[in-house]
């Protein structure tokens, strides 16, 4: 399964954006058995989960990411949402969204790009 993350772009430091994830049709029936996280990668660096959301709702973060962003989900819409206020120029990544423990197969990623 892989799942498709969008609404990344390009954005001045300190300002917002929101990364959307829709379930694919082929999991739309398990989706609200699973935790659900993003992750993001840097050039030359190692994947690092971001944020996790459970399928009730309870919320985990990296500490380089809290009270800046925001994880929600809505389960009958089968999608995953990362809110990311107060961006700065490390959170320029490529951002995924996968389970948590992730899948085998990833999804291409939204480039995130904050410029100081």
């Amino acid at each position: 399964v892989q799942l498709q993350a969008s609404g990344g772009g390009l954005v001045q430091a300190g300002g917002s954006l929101r990364l959307s994830c829709a379930a694919p049709r082929s999991i739309t029936s398990v989706f609200n058995s699973y935790v659900m996280a993003w992750y993001r990668q840097a050039p030359g660096k190692e994947r690092e989960s971001v944020a996790s959301i459970t399928v009730g709702g309870a919320t985990t973060y990296a500490d380089s990411v809290k009270g800046r962003f925001t994880i929600s989900r809505d389960n009958s819409k089968k999608t995953v949402y990362l809110q990311m206020n107060s961006l700065k120029s490390e959170d320029t990544s490529v951002y995924y969204c996968n389970a948590n423990p992730p899948w085998k197969k990833w999804g291409q990623g939204t480039q995130v790009t904050v410029s100081s």
